[in-house]
């Protein structure tokens, strides 16, 4: 079984503090002012994602011996929830790449933490996860892509969808069965760094009801041949655990984008209250808009809580699968919650696309499914509250 120590983080108050002082400054010059007409255009944010590459953000979780930022994973949550308060899409092309990272770093060997890290790090290519399969998602143990070692070369077969980065991302942490035969399955899956070079091609982009400007793809593989050593670790059989080690910060992401997609709703929503007036007063003066206020606020500070409790065990090196579970359940449902009042209070104009709420809506749908739906989310850490709380 593929097991990794991972590092305990820490950052220092001053530099955390300047950090999110950019990153709002950058949010508030660059980001609010191209989002809708990105969304609505389903455009891919070129100019963000360079601007993403100067403020570091492709190497926010990656070790500084790598070249990047090295930060922990409350400081990266914090930065999530920023921007997906705003726009949350964006946060969806670094997470992806950095999971990706994540993998390398933590399961990948010497040489190829050197080869492919720091140019992870500096944003020069970016990364992406590829795991889901048209039949195969919340069951990861059912994908059908297959590697045949070949001499030197291990020739790969297959089709995985709902890829983000897959258009414009250049390297992907591929999820393969190199044994298909092997019980139980998951003995026979492992992980390859997989380049862009002849038998990988991108499928059809898949249009989306939210999470626009991002690209999700389907990606295909016809005799595709990566060197053996782009093997995550150099041992066949360890994929499975290699793919799933970095679902707890994945999940820990999710959580953050909904925490930003539930404050930003109630930023909107708040905001708009006290200009629209109904009966010769501000709606914020109704007490039916005051009891939705009240319950909007209290979701997003629960979900914040959670999201950070859950971020610091992270950082304290503990198992978080319940607490990263957790967060991400409740925080994505918060997200849609606030969202679908925040609808309410606008009142027919949230309908409208002129106004940006209706984008938080369409977008916090997608949390409650990606990185495992919360009905797993609950079955994960129902099992571990009973494992940590025998009878």
């Amino acid at each position: 079984m593929a097991t990794a120590l991972r590092e305990v983080r820490t950052v220092d108050p001053e530099f955390e503090a300047s950090l999110l002082d950019s990153i709002d400054k950058w949010i508030e010059r660059d980001l609010k002012p191209v989002a809708m007409a990105h969304d609505h255009g389903d455009i891919w944010p070129e100019e963000t994602v360079r601007q993403m590459t100067e403020l570091g953000l492709f190497g926010a979780t990656i070790g500084q011996e790598w070249g990047g930022l090295g930060l922990p994973a409350t400081t990266y949550a914090k930065i999530v929830a920023r921007i997906a308060s705003f726009w949350m899409a964006p946060t969806g092309i670094f997470n992806s790449h950095l999971i990706c990272a994540h993998a390398i770093e933590t399961f990948g060997t010497p040489a190829q933490k050197a080869k492919w890290l720091p140019r992870m790090a500096t944003g020069e290519i970016r990364g992406g996860l590829a795991l889901t399969e048209p039949d195969a998602g919340t069951d990861l143990q059912g994908i059908r892509m297959t590697a045949r070692r070949d001499g030197d070369s291990y020739v790969i077969n297959g089709t995985k969808t709902w890829i983000s980065n897959g258009i414009k991302g250049s390297v992907f942490a591929l999820l393969v069965k190199t044994d298909p035969a092997a019980e139980p399955r998951y003995r026979g899956m492992s992980l390859f760094i997989a380049d862009k070079r002849p038998g990988f091609r991108v499928g059809k982009k898949i249009e989306k009801l939210g999470y626009k400007a991002i690209d999700s793809a389907e990606l295909v593989f016809e005799d595709y041949r990566v060197p053996a050593d782009q093997l995550i670790g150099g041992v066949e059989g360890q994929g499975f655990f290699q793919a799933t080690g970095g679902l707890e910060l994945g999940r820990i992401n999710v959580a953050a984008r909904g925490v930003g997609l539930a404050e930003g709703a109630l930023r909107l929503a708040t905001e708009y209250a006290q200009v629209r007036k109904t009966f010769g007063k501000p709606i914020a003066e109704h007490q039916a808009i005051q009891l939705k206020l009240g319950e909007m606020v209290t979701r997003a500070r629960a979900a914040r809580l959670l999201t950070l409790d859950a971020a610091e065990a992270y950082d304290r090196g503990e198992r978080c699968d319940m607490e990263a579970g957790m967060a991400k359940y409740f925080a994505s449902e918060a997200a849609v919650r606030n969202a679908e009042e925040a609808m309410r209070i606008f009142g027919g104009y949230s309908y409208s696309k002129e106004y940006e709420i209706e984008r938080f809506y369409r977008d916090a749908l997608l949390m409650c499914i990606g990185e495992g739906t919360n009905e797993m989310q609950r079955i994960i850490v129902a099992r571990q509250w009973v494992k940590r709380n025998p009878a």
